[in-house]
């Protein structure tokens, strides 16, 4: 199976209080979202031609437990399906051994100049 693991350390940039979506400091799960979305993209470079690359569809996010500023969170794509253009993904985000966050995701298979000329 496919998989990626990006990470991030939290800091002032990307807790909830900066980014607005709650007033902790904290990551936000804003944040976490843009984590497991990029570690689903670099998932899915093996899957891509050229000219191609992927972009989101849906996304469904448990965020279980808060990490503070300093922590790393990794989050780990994994695909758990790839039919034509859409894949899918299973996703856990964890700070060290304990599951911060977890997902299910699903994004499809794109044309970089046909989907921009669309805009």
């Amino acid at each position: 199976m496919t998989s990626y693991t990006s990470s991030v350390v939290v800091s002032a940039h990307n807790t909830a209080e900066t980014m607005g979506s709650g007033d902790m400091p904290v990551f936000a799960t804003p944040a976490l979202v843009a984590l497991m979305e990029n570690a689903a993209m670099m998932a899915c470079r093996p899957l891509c031609g050229d000219g191609e690359t992927t972009v989101g569809g849906s996304i469904s996010v448990q965020h279980l437990k808060p990490s503070p500023v300093g922590a790393e969170v990794k989050a780990t794509a994994t695909v758990v399906a790839h039919e034509g253009r859409k894949v899918e993904f299973s996703i856990e985000a964890f700070q060290g051994d304990v599951l911060v966050g977890k997902a299910e995701h699903t994004r499809f298979i794109v044309g970089r100049e046909r989907f921009l000329g669309k805009l």
